[in-house]
């Protein structure tokens, strides 16, 4: 056999061993690049970049509780109703409308549009069926809690899925039907094995899902671990050409190609080089800066559906008696917190709801202090307190109405007021919230409250909470609520002021108990938000919480090969956008 000459060292040259080390390491090197590139997608012209922060876990649907995996799992598999990016109210997706209701019986039957899985298979209202079934029959975690009103589920056709109710349920449509549907011809077989097992939950959780059949507008087609994973276009997708809210949708994209970063600086600088042309996570207010000086990149500033709050123990002193809390939150400089901590990246918070929910968000709740200078703030919580009964060695305010620093408040009984520790992430875990609670301590020591801020580690600080109970106040937050604020009901109502439950303040009102069971079960849309707008008002009347900020989601894209990313509440990394967005020219 001839051997190629070119590819021959000459006979004449000698290579010591280091050099010749040098060469086959060189060689190793060119060799492994070219093999990555050979795995990659070819055509990068038509596939959206996209920047992802850390790997996913899994690609197991019931298993997935990080952002990672959701975000991958949504092109994947698609629930029957979406949220509206403007009005935020529920349209159909899989179904091809609203469901039709019948009050008498509590039956809610829903109709689907054509669709199938990507392997070809139709997609019927056994899919439907057989996930709401797997999910009550193994208790999926933060999923069956939302099925528990279902008494009985039937397909008669189909097109058509029925879900008959034990009693009326106002989230039915917004929180129980945006489930992601599964194809039953996938999962069955591992149902089966998981009953068989010892464990059957953790049986389904654990299993490994390889190639995930889906109904979403792209198709899984390639994992590799460390790097990134690959999806084609769904040439099966419904929804494709399908005109929904007045959005035609495509995908216009011919697949996405999710890239794996391990640190936000590795990801920044892809994003300005053009390596991604997106990148899928908030961004902190530290990178704007050297974004908004790149060509070609172009930063969103989106309102989270979040809070971020200080919550007191209303079932112990001081914090039992509401004339401190309301003091507490006439202190409070809401305009440093978001414009000094924040950068101005963010949004003062006034009620329970934030104010980019404008479907359920109460504008008239009391603003405290917005607005008032320190000394203003301070005078109108002396004059609170002082009129409840509180005293003073050395009132913070002098007979001219004149700030001068308070010492020694007592309570309206003559005892003095204890010590008040305000619990806090670290700093490295959260900066916002760390410094926000130092700033607290300094507001109330200026009227005598003798506070300290103390940093705890995060799951030490919430068994302190949340299980323990014992605490004075604490700064914490929820980054994702959902839109439909029926979370509300958990984190006041008595009953969930149990150790471990959601109403960590341990607040009591029997008035906004009865409105919070009444609007579980209000189906007429109108009548439900008054009583969730007077459900804020009293939140924020008895201030078991006081709202301090949401913070801004930044995310950034570059401008030169797509556009038409869909701005909502959470930001542009929605399932509008992916549908939407195309190459630009």
């Amino acid at each position: 056999m001839d051997r190629n000459p070119g590819c021959e060292l000459p006979t004449s040259v000698s290579l010591n061993p280091l050099k010749a080390r040098l060469i086959l390491i060189l060689i190793g090197l060119l060799l492994w690049t070219a093999f990555v590139l050979a795995c990659r997608p070819a055509d990068v012209k038509g596939i959206l970049r996209i920047g992802l922060p850390e790997e996913p876990p899994t690609l197991n649907v019931w298993l997935a509780s990080d952002s990672a995996s959701r975000i991958v799992l949504r092109q994947i598999y698609q629930p029957l109703y979406e949220d509206d990016p403007e009005t935020l109210a529920p349209v159909p997706w899989l179904a091809a409308e609203l469901p039709a209701y019948d009050p008498e019986k509590m039956i809610y039957t829903i109709k689907l549009r054509p669709a199938s899985w990507s392997d070809g298979t139709p997609l019927t209202s056994a899919d439907v069926a057989f996930t709401a079934r797997l999910i009550r029959e193994f208790q999926i975690p933060t999923l069956s809690s939302r099925w528990k009103m279902v008494d009985r589920i039937e397909t008669p056709d189909p097109a058509t899925v029925v879900f008959h109710l034990e009693k009326p349920m106002a989230t039915f449509i917004t929180r129980t039907l945006e489930i992601l549907i599964v194809p039953a011809h996938q999962w069955q077989p591992i149902v089966e094995a998981a009953r068989r097992s010892e464990k059957p939950l953790a049986y389904l959780l654990n299993h490994n899902v390889r190639d995930p059949i889906g109904c979403g507008p792209f198709v899984f087609k390639q994992w590799r671990r460390g790097d990134y994973i690959f999806m084609e276009k769904n040439p099966r997708f419904f929804g494709s050409g399908l005109t929904i809210q007045g959005r035609k949708l495509g995908p216009y994209v011919n697949g996405l190609l999710f890239k794996i970063y391990g640190t936000t600086d590795v990801a920044m600088l892809a994003l300005r080089q053009g390596d991604i042309d997106m990148y899928w996570q908030g961004i902190q207010p530290g990178y704007m800066d050297i974004l908004n000086k790149t060509a070609n990149i172009r930063v969103f500033n989106s309102q989270k559906s979040a809070l971020y709050y200080l919550g007191m123990n209303t079932r112990r002193p001081p914090f039992d008696d509401v004339h401190l809390r309301r003091a507490v939150a006439l202190l409070i400089d809401k305009d440093f917190i978001v414009n000094r901590l924040l950068q101005g990246r963010g949004t003062k918070m006034f009620s329970i709801i934030p104010p980019g929910n404008h479907k359920w968000y109460n504008p008239d709740v009391p603003k405290y202090a917005d607005g008032l200078a320190v000394a203003e703030r301070i005078r109108l919580a002396y004059e609170i307190l002082s009129d409840a009964g509180y005293s003073w060695e050395k009132p913070p305010v002098d007979a001219d109405g004149h700030f001068v620093g308070g010492k020694e408040i007592h309570r309206p009984d003559g005892r003095p007021l204890p010590p008040v520790i305000i619990l806090t992430p670290p700093a490295d875990y959260d900066p916002a919230r760390a410094i926000s609670g130092t700033m607290i301590q300094e507001w109330l020591n200026k009227l005598g409250i003798p506070a300290s801020a103390r940093p705890m580690e995060f799951s030490a600080l919430l068994d302190r909470v949340k299980n323990r109970q014992d605490f004075d106040a604490f700064v914490l937050g929820y980054g994702r609520l959902s839109i439909d604020p029926d979370w509300m009901g958990s984190f006041f109502h008595s009953k969930d002021a149990k150790p471990r439950g959601m109403n960590m303040s341990g607040y009591r009102n029997k008035q906004f108990d009865r409105l919070a069971e009444a609007s579980q079960g209000e189906l007429n849309e109108a009548t439900r938000r008054q009583m969730i707008l007077e459900m804020q008002q009293i939140i924020m009347a008895d201030v078991p919480y006081v709202p301090l900020y949401v913070p801004n989601l930044i995310e950034a894209v570059r401008t030169d090969r797509f556009r038409g990313w869909v701005p909502m509440l959470d930001g542009i990394g929605n399932r509008w956008s992916i549908n939407l967005v195309r190459p630009v020219g």
